[in-house]
């Protein structure tokens, strides 16, 4: 229960919808829970808890328009390895946090309350979503879209091959960025240009 109340948490502060009226003409998504436990040594340390939409319930068309995204390819990935071993760089890896509740919503999407968590007040209302949620089909396009954007403006260069792999150059030095949906893997050839 603690970890749903995070999640939820976490939405609150990231303003990720609204209780509405169930729309008459709209369809309404339903959400589920979906847990884990981080290990350490065999030990349980922390029960993680993820809220999803029941994307497989849109329709192409109705609930969205489009679902491509770009993930990078293992031989990609294998190859950045092997680049960053050749120029004696470290790699880093991050995982964007809520990667998908950063990004806005172009489509108009309403969502069943959570299970165990409906309102007391209101139990007939739904959530009209601000942000993006996990399940949603056009989520992961609307990260890339959102991260890709942000890091052009950065002056980093798009692969011709690879649009996954961003790169910026500052005089003889070089960082390179992967994008594997929500992970980030980065290095350079100075350490500053990770700072």
């Amino acid at each position: 229960m603690i970890a749903m109340q995070e999640e939820l948490n976490q939405f609150e502060r990231s303003k990720v919808w609204e209780l509405v009226p169930r729309p008459s003409n709209q369809s309404v998504i339903g959400t589920r829970w979906v847990f884990r436990n981080k290990m350490e040594n065999d030990l349980i340390v922390r029960n993680k808890s993820r809220l999803v939409v029941q994307g497989f319930n849109q329709e192409e068309g109705i609930d969205y328009e489009e679902t491509f995204a770009s993930v990078a390819r293992l031989e990609a990935i294998r190859m950045l390895l092997a680049f960053a071993y050749f120029k004696d760089f470290v790699l880093y890896q991050m995982d964007a946090k809520s990667a998908f509740l950063n990004d806005f919503i172009n489509e108009e999407v309403y969502v069943e309350q959570p299970p165990s968590f409906q309102s007391f007040n209101f139990p007939n209302h739904v959530f009209k979503l601000k942000k993006e949620l996990y399940g949603l089909k056009q989520a992961p396009r609307a990260w890339y879209e959102r991260l890709s954007k942000f890091l052009l403006k950065k002056g980093f260069k798009m692969g011709k091959i690879d649009i996954t792999l961003f790169i910026k150059t500052k005089e003889n030095d070089m960082l390179l960025v992967q994008i594997y949906v929500d992970d980030i893997i980065f290095g350079a050839t100075n350490v500053s240009l990770c700072e």
